[in-house]
């Protein structure tokens, strides 16, 4: 473009430069002036065809440089494009096999956690019905821990009664054994007498049935004591200290630690307490951050004489009577609970008095709270109020995080052994507060009473 407009001004110049000398010129030589002015002309085009070809040539060359060094960067370009390309698929490769190997592992794991899902609920159905044969199982074993109970009442009323008529009952084989091997053989000759019709027992035939077994038994200093049976409460010696709430001060608490370390499905709380008072007040209250009433056994002026509210997890509680208490004397009472089907027992005294199920089913009183004697709290280890407080005296206290039986009930109310596994006892006691008292008796009979 550059070189036509060169041309182009060029042959203007030569032009005008004509026109201003054509006229002299033409007329001194016209013909020989028209010659010269070809031949230039043909020199110029010539030389402007040759610098327009060697423009073009150039142009060509660096056209054909730049192509070459573009080819050149897009082999290169290719070439790596082919290699990335190349560990591209390698990749895809890669992932397409760990992505299979994957899904396998995955479609392998959902069988097994669809084995392990059936298999937990087989053993859910299993553990289900299990707690149900064990709650069948306790319930039965409570009733008939009751009809013990009753049938040693009698026994010990049947026994009291044919001592005043001047009458002995006849041993049974353990306690002939210990007196020797005559006592119990002849014992066994009598049975087999007994059991045919022609021998049946007199009233005088009895009589002289004991005084042959007085007869064979053996004295020996090496003989065992006959255990200790329950003949009121005020004969119960050796249970621990004596706690004695004079008043309804609000700074008469105990507090006990440490508490609950475990979460608790099952809870048997026993005691021996005596009442100074016309209304129960709090033996014990359990709180925790969430709940200041998660487990508290309290009564106050405004309930019935003789009623305590047990709660669980307030605001679900079951009213319980405790009327025996207010007579002033010794009582051992145990409330229990489990979380199967929410079931509960109130012995006291040994005797099964209440029972009741659908009471805090499957929960669970958490760890970690403040447990408190003789108050009710409203807060966490504070703001006690004084109807609340308790007045009396307590002894040989303890606390399960299972359901007791009743024969450890029994042993218990009889001044016999401690159940195992007891998590809570007096022994646990870290402050005594207010005007509480501890005494030391030998029995609980000689204890001190509480006035309020």
């Amino acid at each position: 473009m550059r070189c036509l407009k060169k041309k182009t001004l060029l042959f203007l110049l030569i032009f005008v430069s004509l026109n201003v000398h054509r006229t002299p010129s033409q007329e001194a030589h016209p013909a020989r002036q028209r010659k010269p002015f070809f031949e230039r002309l043909r020199r110029l085009e010539e030389q402007s065809l040759v610098e327009q070809s060697q423009a073009v040539a150039l142009a060509m060359n660096q056209s054909q440089a730049a192509i070459q060094g573009d080819v050149a960067h897009l082999k290169t370009w290719y070439r790596k494009s082919q290699r990335r390309s190349q560990k591209v698929d390698a990749r895809l490769q890669a992932l397409d096999l760990s992505l299979s190997t994957k899904s396998r592992q995955w479609v392998e794991k959902e069988g097994e956690q669809k084995a392990q899902r059936e298999a937990i609920a087989s053993l859910a159905l299993s553990v289900q019905a299990l707690q149900d044969a064990l709650a069948s199982l306790t319930q039965q074993v409570h009733s008939q821990g009751a009809r013990l109970a009753a049938l040693e009442g009698q026994t010990q009323r049947a026994s009291s009664g044919t001592v005043a008529l001047g009458l002995t009952t006849a041993p049974n084989p353990t306690q002939l054994a210990q007196r020797g091997p005559g006592s119990l053989q002849l014992w066994r000759d009598r049975q087999v007498a007994k059991s045919s019709p022609q021998h049946r027992s007199s009233p005088h035939d009895v009589t002289v049935h004991v005084q042959e077994m007085q007869k064979f038994q053996t004295p020996s200093s090496h003989q065992a004591a006959p255990p200790r049976t329950y003949q009121g409460p005020g004969n119960i010696c050796n249970t621990d200290p004596v706690l004695i709430f004079p008043n309804t001060s609000t700074e008469n608490v105990i507090f006990l630690s440490p508490g609950f370390l475990m979460p608790l499905r099952a809870l048997s709380f026993c005691s021996w307490v005596r009442m100074a008072t016309s209304h129960l007040g709090t033996l014990l209250s359990y709180a925790t951050k969430d709940n200041d009433n998660k487990l508290v056994l309290h009564g106050r002026n405004s309930l019935v004489p003789g009623s305590i509210h047990f709660v669980i997890g307030d605001p679900d509680f079951r009213e319980l009577s405790l009327k025996p208490l207010l007579d002033g004397q010794w009582h051992h009472i145990c409330i229990i609970w489990t979380s199967v089907e929410g079931k509960y027992w109130l012995h006291i005294d040994r005797r099964l008095v209440a029972t009741g199920s659908r009471f805090r089913e499957g929960y669970e009183i958490p760890p970690g709270g403040s447990l408190v004697l003789g108050q009710e709290q409203d807060t966490v280890g504070g703001e006690f109020d004084s109807s609340e407080a308790f007045v009396g005296s307590i002894s040989g206290l303890a606390i399960w995080d299972r359901a007791l039986l009743p024969r450890e009930v029994a042993n218990l109310a009889s001044g016999k052994e401690l159940p195992t596994g007891a998590i809570l006892t007096l022994t646990n006691v870290t402050s005594v507060g207010g005007f509480v008292q501890r005494a030391k008796c030998t029995c609980l009979e000689q204890c001190p009473y509480a006035t309020p």
